[in-house]
């Protein structure tokens, strides 16, 4: 098993891809020559050639033509650079894509999956700053997953690009360069969905997914220094979202629900988790959810910082929480 960090995890994924899928083509805004703007897909176009290609500036040119490729019979992976750089091209992903199966009564499908890169890192701005799964996850026809690790980054991305349905894949940039892990590569491709225990503890359960999943498991090992434990169950897959998971899990911890994701907290994909949970019968109290606050983010690193939720803030939430 190699050592790899994140970025270096989708490089092996995608270049497994594109050897094992001679249908797959793989391009978008400098992803070829540049090897992509945090050098995710460094080397590919030397391997693969002309299936590995720079696209003009133009995010719907992007999606629409790889829309049109999966129709035919590609396999498309294609990058949006910015997921803010999404909303000039939402047509082509939700008023096409997702409806390809639907509208051909299942004769075609449109096997296309869309790498982009959210969240906020120092002197990112409003403009690239924003966590918007929660918008695609309101889309029947899209798959949406939003991975942590390496591994995790690995496997959700192989099982994306062999999905025949559009998937889009939330990478946090502030991952990339994070430190090395042995990652499982090869083997048989994962199925979507699902989630994955990162610890047990019986005091909550605490849903989260994405950049958040770490600064969760550090206050949660403080949070066990002072005696108390949670769960914490990671759900990359936000859809297909596996609530029965977590509604075993609340069930299992006296009924009480936190939810923690760095996009703010209003129209956060937390609160459907919220309420599918008490729909279910299985909350025994108020539920918690930690999020950024609803205000755009500054480009001011210091101000930025004071807006997402930290390990700190996360630490203090959860304390008071279980201890109510």
């Amino acid at each position: 098993m190699p050592e790899l960090n994140y970025a270096g995890a989708v490089n092996a994924a995608l270049r497994r891809c594109l050897e094992e899928l001679p249908e797959t083509l793989l391009y978008g805004e400098d992803v070829a020559k540049p090897g992509g703007v945090h050098g995710v897909t460094r080397r590919l176009w030397k391997d693969f050639g002309d299936r590995v290609f720079d696209t003009p500036i133009s995010e719907s040119a992007i999606l629409g033509t790889a829309v049109g490729a999966a129709m035919m019979g590609r396999r498309p992976i294609v990058e949006i650079m910015w997921a803010d750089f999404f909303l000039v091209a939402l047509d082509q992903l939700v008023n096409q894509a997702a409806n390809i199966r639907y509208v051909s009564q299942g004769r075609l499908t449109a096997p296309l999956t869309v790498r982009t890169q959210q969240g906020n890192s120092p002197a990112a701005c409003a403009q690239h700053s924003q966590n918007l799964e929660a918008m695609f996850t309101h889309v029947p026809g899209l798959r949406v997953v939003v991975p942590s690790t390496p591994q995790n980054a690995y496997d959700s991305m192989v099982s994306a690009v062999y999905s025949d349905d559009p998937v889009v894949v939330f990478d946090n940039r502030t991952l990339y360069l994070g430190e090395k892990q042995q990652v499982e590569t090869g083997g048989a491709v994962k199925p979507i969905g699902g989630g994955t225990v990162r610890r047990t503890g019986a005091a909550a359960t605490v849903v989260t997914w994405g950049a958040m999943t770490h600064r969760v498991l550090a206050a949660a090992d403080r949070l066990a220094e002072e005696g108390t434990e949670v769960t914490v169950l990671e759900t990359p897959w936000l859809n297909p979202f596996d609530h029965e998971a977590v509604h075993r899990s609340v069930a299992a911890t006296g009924g009480r629900l936190a939810v923690v994701h760095e996009a703010n907290v209003t129209g956060g994909f937390g609160g459907e988790v919220v309420v599918r949970a008490l729909e279910a019968g299985v909350l025994s109290g108020r539920p918690l959810r930690i999020g950024a606050a609803d205000t755009r983010i500054p480009a001011a690193p210091r101000l930025a910082g004071a807006l997402i939720p930290d390990t700190e803030q996360i630490l203090t939430e959860l304390r008071k929480f279980t201890r109510a």
